[in-house]
């Protein structure tokens, strides 16, 4: 007997034989730092308070860290904040808003959520510059003249300013940047931005629960000649008896920190170090560009972000030529093959993948994942 298979059957095309080694290129918490492991962390301080001489220490040590490796000014303050990102750009907003009128752009979801708290909870009329997911608003529309709020790295739409040059100098308004995605993978203009917000999930793979504040000159003028006409939570204030608590800046955090949190960062802060900033960004453009390869070799993916300009180089948004069931599915069987984790597009953003090529990732791990993804696409296609 001669086996024949019927001409329209579908053969389950085979697995690439090489996986990445660490397949984690999840948007957050993302990828921890290459030769991370839990037993390397410090653990003196633990089970110690956050307030003893050595609690202080640490946490001084972890400012001192995101300091040198930012190239921050003096005349910036770094805070340790509850909340993550979101916690700390919230205590922006409900600590200094309301002193002038407010611009807020608007290009994916996280955007659209400082939006909803100014109008809903804090009951201001921002003016709203919005651009669809993909696409980055008009930034010459931007009065100066009003405090602006937006996000450097749109992490759920891939979209970037893509740069600091339409930001005024001579501005009235203060400049608010939720730059999670963005610190430690661009090079920031610290001189245009007065606050600035991130997590340490992010570029650096940290642990979340913790939020960054860093607060330029300017900022801390608005903080100390006005108040708000909102009661202010106590996990928001910076201010006693009209001047900056300054111990939040030295270590002295408003509510109890999670040290274990504080030593993981510690440890991928010293890890970046040996990097220096621009080894960093060195890391995440080499990330970027290896996955831009991976796109331009298939015409059933592309880059929600049409313009490269303003392309996000760590959380990329890619679009696939399927509907959302197989780029559900794709997402699925990458999981179970433990060939790529957590690789959905963020909720409210259209179908699709996001890739985290940030810093912590490996270049040869992005470059395995290729073969994959059309394994994936043709297997989901398939079914």
């Amino acid at each position: 007997m001669t086996d024949s298979i019927a001409a329209d059957a579908t053969l389950a095309p085979a697995k690439p034989a090489t996986r990445p080694a660490r397949p984690h290129f999840s948007s957050g918490p993302c990828a921890k730092p290459p030769g991370y492991d839990p037993a390397k962390l410090a653990t003196d301080v633990l089970g110690r308070s956050h307030r003893s001489k050595l609690g202080k220490q640490r946490l001084q040590y972890c400012i001192d860290l995101m300091r040198d490796l930012l190239n921050l000014p003096d005349t910036h303050r770094i805070g340790i904040v509850p909340g993550s990102d979101t916690g700390a750009f919230e205590m922006a907003m409900w600590t200094m808003l309301g002193a002038r009128p407010v611009t807020a752009l608007a290009w994916e979801s996280f955007g659209e959520g400082w939006v909803t708290d100014a109008v809903k909870q804090l009951k201001i009329d921002p003016i709203v510059i919005r651009a669809d997911y993909g696409q980055l608003p008009d930034l010459t529309r931007v009065d100066w003249s009003n405090d602006v709020l937006f996000t450097w790295n749109g992490t759920t739409s891939g979209v970037r300013v893509p740069d600091g040059d339409w930001i005024a100098a001579d501005r009235e308004g203060l400049c608010f940047a939720d730059a999670t995605s963005g610190v430690f993978a661009y090079d920031l203009p610290w001189d245009k931005i007065d606050v600035a917000t991130f997590s340490w999930q992010k570029v650096l793979g940290g642990e979340g629960a913790h939020g960054v504040l860093i607060l330029g000159p300017r900022a801390v003028e608005r903080l100390e000649s006005y108040t708000p006409a909102w009661p202010l939570p106590k996990v928001f204030r910076l201010v006693s008896k009209g001047k900056l608590t300054e111990g939040v800046f030295k270590g002295e955090t408003i509510n109890t920190p999670s040290m274990l949190a504080v030593e993981d960062a510690i440890w991928a802060l010293e890890w970046a170090k040996g990097l220096g900033a621009g080894g960093l960004i060195k890391r995440s453009d080499a990330n970027a560009a290896a996955l831009d390869a991976i796109v331009a070799e298939r015409d059933w993916l592309g880059h929600l972000a049409q313009d490269a300009a303003s392309r996000s180089k760590t959380s990329v948004c890619l679009t696939v030529d399927a509907d959302e069931a197989v780029i559900k599915k794709m997402v699925s069987l990458l999981e179970a093959e433990g060939a790529a984790f957590d690789i959905g597009g963020y909720r409210d953003a259209p179908p699709g993948l996001r890739i985290w090529c940030g810093a912590t990732v490996d270049t040869a791990d992005i470059a395995a994942l290729g073969p994959w993804l059309d394994w994936a696409y043709a297997t989901a296609k398939a079914a």
